[in-house]
């Protein structure tokens, strides 16, 4: 996949990619990203990429000419792909979002500045998204945090794709409670269950708690849940048990 970021910032994306994950995804040609500046589109000898809003008010807006000239200059090149408009004013960045840009061969990221983008701006975008509910300075940091969950979802950049598949979003509820060694730490146990060796228990414990833990945590993310009838039984076991530390 290739990743093509526009930003004013492309200095705030050195190093970030070169480590852990998707480091080794770069390094094996699974993901390539490039940066791009758009104010070497900007107006006049100071490259001018943003003006004072109509109608006046705070802050300074993106001006449509320089940042619409960098989007197709960029289209232009290599693969089609989708552009995606970084603001608070998009549609939410879930899992299934990362999932449809998975299956993409080219994406290209634009991070917004200042108070936003000229309204003239947005028919560019194939889709604008957001990270939360809350505003940054810029789009750089959703657009790591894009690139993070989209390149788990490539083949192969993750050595074992059974972790990748048990992640908490990836089929509907959050993730069970997870545990190692020591058995006893601190007065706490790991739950007995875990360490009999019966798989078909421990996989109904795993479901149990990563339903109950779902309703309690995310009651919004648990009420879109498609449940069987098993699911619904495990549930209710695990209900009526005391969830102790491990919800």
């Amino acid at each position: 996949m290739k990743i093509d970021i526009l930003t004013l910032i492309p200095g705030m994306f050195k190093n970030v990619f070169d480590e852990s994950i998707l480091g080794a995804a770069v390094k094996n040609d699974i993901l390539s990203i490039e940066t791009h500046s758009f104010r070497e589109f900007g107006d006049g000898r100071h490259k001018t990429v943003d003006d004072t809003a109509f109608g006046g008010g705070p802050g300074m807006i993106l001006k449509p000419g320089p940042l619409v000239e960098a989007i197709r200059d960029l289209r232009r090149q290599g693969n089609p792909g989708p552009v995606i408009g970084l603001t608070p004013q998009g549609v939410p960045f879930t899992q299934s979002v990362v999932r449809q840009l998975a299956g993409f061969s080219r994406i290209i990221l634009v991070c917004g500045r200042y108070e936003g983008f000229d309204e003239r701006i947005r028919p560019e975008f194939d889709l604008e998204m957001s990270i939360g509910d809350y505003v940054l300075t810029g789009g750089e940091f959703p657009a790591m945090i894009v690139i993070d969950a989209v390149a788990r979802m490539l083949p192969g950049a993750v050595g074992c794709r059974e972790s990748v598949e048990h992640d908490s979003f990836f089929t509907g509820p959050l993730d069970h409670p997870q545990f190692t060694r020591p058995p006893v730490w601190e007065g706490a146990s790991v739950p007995e269950i875990l360490t009999r060796g019966h798989h078909r228990m421990i996989e109904d414990w795993r479901r149990g708690k990563s339903l109950v833990r779902t309703a309690i945590r995310r009651p919004d993310v648990f009420s879109r849940l498609d449940l069987t009838t098993a699911d619904g039984a495990i549930f209710q076991e695990c209900l009526n048990t005391a969830p102790g530390v491990e919800v």
